[in-house]
């Protein structure tokens, strides 16, 4: 019930973001207009952000056949839970992480790296992907492919509005646009900040609500601390390429070239999720 207001209260602060942003710009054919678009964008967030996630990272479908390790934990981990068997898929990439997308448990999909599959050992994997069915029976998934069109929505619309106040400026008096101007301004610094803090808001509790639904699955909370670890220090070694809406998705932060301390992280510093894990502070 609390993910299904969180994932309706986005959707809605989407729409009323864009319709206020269209009137600010464009009056009421503006505001028209947005609306337009966020019931576009709210339809595509709903039913095709799994794909648009999958297809960014050249994720490619795998059988049992292809992967029987990763296979044949999640259909033991799902079985016991009593989840749908989500689709598996793999990222053609070394850095090693992973993440769950979808709508709901019988829509999910399961994306781990190469490098993940390479670095962990069966009960570290297992301690992941638990993690993942995590967020899926949490119904996690639905609101972070929410979040991640929200903030993508929300930065797009500044650069609207960064040409709507050049050339909206060309027909107006000094007074209108300096007025006009200094609100555009104000609208372009703010709009990536709340951006930001949306993903802010969804992403850091939700990681550890997984660890925690992930180890009580599996019964053990050490390995999956082991694996975050692992996860933590390999990915610094070999960053992974990731878009900003999009880096909440993964278990672990990648490396996005930035770094603006822990203010501004879409996940909690790893020492904090091993400490609740294990009971004790990370070595």
């Amino acid at each position: 019930m609390e993910n299904g207001f969180k994932t309706a209260f986005l959707l809605t602060l989407l729409t009323l973001l864009l319709m206020f942003l269209g009137h600010f710009f464009g009056g009421s054919s503006g505001m028209l207009l947005a609306l337009v678009i966020a019931a576009v964008l709210n339809f595509v967030s709903y039913f095709y952000s799994d794909k648009i996630a999958l297809a960014m990272y050249r994720a490619q479908p795998v059988t049992r056949e292809q992967l029987p390790r990763a296979y044949a934990t999640v259909e033991r981990l799902t079985q016991k839970i009593g989840l749908p068997m989500p689709k598996i898929y793999v990222i053609p990439s070394e850095s090693p992480n992973a993440f769950a997308t979808g709508r709901d448990p019988k829509h999910a999909a399961v994306a781990v790296t190469q490098g993940i599959l390479n670095l962990l050992n069966d009960e570290e994997l297992e301690g992941v992907l638990a993690h993942e069915l995590g967020h899926v029976n949490n119904r996690d998934i639905l609101i972070s492919s929410v979040a991640a069109t929200l903030a993508g929505a929300i930065t797009y619309a500044a650069h609207m509005g960064r040409w709507a106040m050049i050339f909206g400026g060309m027909e107006r008096g000094d007074r209108d646009r300096e007025g006009g101007g200094l609100s555009a301004l104000l609208m372009l610094i703010l709009a990536p900040i709340a951006a930001v803090l949306i993903q802010l808001w969804v992403s850091r509790t939700r990681e550890y609500e997984a660890d925690a639904t992930g180890a009580h699955f599996t019964g053990n909370p050490y390995a999956l601390a082991s694996a975050l670890s692992k996860l933590d220090a390999y990915s610094r070694r070999i960053p992974m390429a990731a878009t900003p809406s999009t880096a909440h998705l993964f278990i672990i932060q990648p490396l996005l070239g930035v770094n603006f301390g822990n203010l501004f992280s879409t996940h909690p510093p790893v020492a904090q999720r091993i400490e609740r894990l294990t009971g004790r502070p990370a070595l």
